[in-house]
């Protein structure tokens, strides 16, 4: 591939800038383990708001969804994004429960309410996805570097994985949510400045409103029960997600985190419309392009009709989306390693702060390093990523999300709720091959089925008089 120099200059430019955001809050604002691990619950509104939107905005949902527009979905494609904003409505009422629990993790929750054994069983799953998850994240990461700029594949991935570890390892979740910041910022900007240049170079909307069958612009074409499916599907994965619930933890207060996730509403329904209308427009002019597919349509559409310096914002912020991922997944799994597995080890009470630090590092970087290794090696691991993000999320949620809010909860209805989730999601999977099964996905199936097994014990022992498990809460000075 001939090499783009402007996008690289801008892709090289961007990566030293994460490098040195790390070093610098290294330096000046990493004090505790809990400035690491959440930002010392010291974040403010805009912080938290485009942190919860980066870690939703990935490749998927940029060249991803100006794919899903040029191919079948049409405009409804928007909707691949917008389910996420309209399910970040109903969240805004839990995150400030997620905030007033004042821990750490979901794992640490499910502990106080349900037992150890619990805790233990929630963190190996979150572990075993994010780890995954974090592996081909970076693997996506050094394919977008190598298709932009030209760097061969191999270097590329390399480059990708040891940017994350640096800037990670030295910033922990300040600088996750600093670069989330500049990463938002510019693949928003980037793609409502490119978007009108390229609908201009592809002759004006009612140019190609007119080359486009009429389906292809209809608002709901993939259905509703698809639509309702995927907004169902991203509040169960939201709620019980390592990577959201760490940012509404680290808000300095409860108000924040409420407001912070219907900030992040907003921010991710802007960006569900611009990946649409470019998809839309290269498909208008599909013909003036021989080797164009979807996975491609965007870059090659904005690279032709917008500024090159456009091109290059636009290549850095794909980049950027995806190591957004991989850093939120790398920092979240060694969290959970140190705080809800090592702190449980009777060598726990000798660690200081500086101690639990070090080894939350030396863990990004142990885990990093082999996801690096695994992403050399090529190996598919689409499926398993699928797989164990189900699990991850279906057997904790009722247990977790509904633990919030149902102060008599018992005992029982959150261990048994994860069981059945658990359960109920790999049926699923199984019985949908990963994918919708009469309008469900598996993750859905098994969120409700954790949900239905909770209510219905609690139903159960509440009419027995069994005592409520103890709060998922702290007050600030127990903290």
């Amino acid at each position: 591939m001939e090499l783009q120099v402007v996008p690289l200059i801008i892709v090289a430019g961007y990566l030293l800038a994460m490098l040195v955001i790390g070093f610098v809050v290294s330096k000046l604002s990493i004090k505790d383990s809990k400035d690491y691990m959440i930002a010392g619950r010291r974040m403010g509104l805009f912080m938290v708001a485009f942190s919860l939107s980066a870690n939703n905005i990935g490749g998927g949902s940029t060249t991803g969804l100006a794919a899903k527009a040029f191919g079948d979905w049409g405009m409804s494609a928007c909707w691949y994004v917008l389910a996420a904003s309209v399910a970040m409505i109903p969240l805004s009422y839990f995150a400030p429960k997620i905030r007033q629990t004042l821990a750490v993790t979901i794992p640490e929750v499910v502990e106080r309410r349900y037992g150890k054994s619990m805790g233990v069983v929630t963190a190996l799953l979150n572990i075993v996805a994010l780890f995954c998850l974090t592996s081909s994240q970076i693997a996506a990461s050094g394919a977008v570097v190598s298709t932009l700029t030209g760097i061969p594949m191999n270097v590329s991935l390399i480059i990708a994985g040891l940017v994350v570890i640096i800037y990670t390892t030295m910033g922990g979740m300040i600088a996750d949510q600093i670069s989330d910041l500049v990463q938002f910022i510019i693949i928003l900007a980037g793609l409502a400045i490119a978007t009108p240049f390229v609908v201009n170079g592809c002759g004006g909307w009612e140019n190609i409103s007119a080359k486009l069958p009429p389906v292809q612009l209809s608002f709901t074409k993939i259905g509703w029960i698809t639509i309702i499916g995927y907004i169902f599907n991203y509040f169960c994965t939201f709620l019980s997600g390592p990577e959201m619930v760490s940012r509404f933890e680290s808000a300095k207060d409860e108000k924040t985190a409420k407001g912070a996730a219907l900030l992040s509403a907003v921010l991710m329904a802007a960006m569900s419309i611009f990946p649409t209308i470019i998809g839309l427009c290269a498909l208008a002019v599909k013909d003036s392009f021989p080797n164009i597919a979807g996975n491609t349509a965007m870059m090659q559409v904005t690279s032709t009709f917008a500024p090159t310096i456009i091109t290059g914002l636009l290549a850095a912020a794909i980049i950027s989306a995806t190591m957004s991922s991989a850093d939120s997944n790398l920092l979240c799994m060694s969290t959970m390693v140190i705080n809800d597995i090592w702190m449980k080890t009777k060598s726990a009470k000798e660690l200081t702060e500086q101690k639990i630090i070090f080894l939350t590092r030396a863990s990004n970087v142990v885990f990093a390093g082999i996801a690096i290794l695994i992403s050399l090696m090529k190996i598919d691991i689409i499926t398993m990523n699928t797989f164990a993000f189900a699990i991850r999320c279906a057997g904790p949620f009722a247990a977790y999300g509904f633990g919030l809010v149902v102060p008599k909860a018992t005992k029982n209805s959150g261990i048994i709720s994860i069981i059945v989730g658990t359960i109920g999601v790999v049926y699923w999977q199984i019985l949908s091959g990963g994918g919708f099964y009469l309008g469900v996905l598996p993750v859905v199936f098994g969120c409700a089925c954790g949900t239905a097994a909770f209510f219905l014990v609690n139903w159960i022992e509440w009419k027995r008089g069994i005592a409520p498990a103890p709060s998922p809460f702290l007050s600030e000075k127990a903290e």
